[in-house]
């Protein structure tokens, strides 16, 4: 089994109120746990008191042995709008003034390298900056902030126990590779991933930032929705490189947040590899990916065009070697990252 054959069951069973089916009156909650026969998930009820709580619970069972397995052992819990929207309320509450995050439609576009070097050089400007690297299954900040053996702490704060994040160039930061051995893999299911970023955001101690910078995984899934439902965000970059194949994901990103259900404002584009320039040829320009693919798409999309970074060895050679590039005041590519930061002030 597994959790969307348990979605497609419960389509098959209308709510008597309103005569919706269950998936479609958006009473199934994204906790569906499968381990061998036994699945376990919660059915949203508006009140305690629902006359149809009992009727529907034991007509999703029957639908999950009808539709998916007539061997599961089922366990549906009962939750209710009244308590569920208070700990969304208690969980929404602004953790910065500003919280943005980095995106990108595919991997290896260069999306980390950015929301690292945009976090340093909004902490250069004086700014208490914190990020998040939500990318649970490609962590890649602790080796760019050169932490990859710290693991964090916890504090007791008025009678909670929080994570206390990693501090490194004046940036806080969590990630889920702090948690995890190096080279070990993290294989788990969307909710389970899902419930470890919530963990990060809601139960560690972050302080007051001014600035809240999210490192999403590439493309789009369920890991997106519960970031968006989790945190107000104040609007989103997407990072592309300036080739087509590239390009047709980054739209899709700017699709998803455009979504009238997600309504994310888009801060802007950026382009990453623009182009080479040899250290020995400056003033030569090589297209390699394609010209100003980032900056069309921008233009056709109405969005604001943040910057073309060039394809430059130290870049590399920072993010490698734990030392991004923002730190090194005075290169090009610095600049770069600060005129980015300037733009989001």
């Amino acid at each position: 089994m597994y959790p969307q054959q348990i979605i497609d069951s419960l389509r098959h069973v209308n709510y008597p109120g309103t005569g919706q089916d269950l998936v479609s009156a958006g009473m199934v909650e994204d906790d569906i746990r499968i381990s061998g026969f036994a699945v376990s998930f919660s059915l949203l009820f508006e009140k305690n008191n629902d006359p149809f709580l009992r009727s529907v619970i034991k007509a999703a069972e029957v639908a999950v042995k009808t539709y998916a397995e007539p061997n599961a052992e089922v366990t549906i819990h009962a939750k209710f709008r009244q308590t569920v929207q208070t700990v969304k309320e208690a969980a929404s509450a602004p953790i910065a003034r500003h919280i943005i995050a980095i995106h990108s439609g595919k991997g290896g576009v260069g999306k980390s390298t950015v929301a690292a070097n945009i976090a340093i050089s909004l902490a250069q400007k004086g700014y208490k900056v914190g990020l998040l690297d939500a990318d649970i299954y490609g962590p890649s900040m602790p080796k760019m902030f050169k932490v990859e053996t710290e693991r964090p702490m916890v504090t007791t704060i008025d009678g909670r126990d929080l994570i206390e994040p990693i501090e490194q160039y004046g940036v806080k930061m969590l990630s889920i590779g702090f948690f995890m051995n190096p080279g070990q893999a993290t294989v788990w299911r969307g909710g389970l991933a899902s419930n470890a970023l919530k963990q990060m955001i809601e139960e560690a101690h972050w302080g007051e930032l001014d600035y809240f910078l999210i490192d999403l995984p590439p493309g789009t899934s369920d890991i997106h929705l519960t970031l968006i439902a989790t945190l107000h965000l104040t609007g989103v970059i997407v990072v592309t490189t300036p080739q087509d194949v590239a390009l047709i994901d980054a739209e899709k990103g700017v699709d998803m947040f455009r979504n009238e259900k997600i309504d994310v404002p888009i801060l802007g584009i950026i382009e990453n590899m623009s182009y080479f320039t040899p250290a020995e040829l400056p003033d030569n320009k090589y297209y390699i990916f394609g010209r100003d693919g980032g900056k069309l798409l921008a233009e056709r999309l109405n969005i604001p065009f943040l910057a073309a970074i060039p394809l430059v060895q130290s870049i590399r050679e920072g993010g490698d070697e734990g030392i991004p590039v923002a730190l090194n005041y005075g290169h090009p590519a610095q600049k770069i990252f600060d005129d980015i930061a300037s733009k989001l002030q």
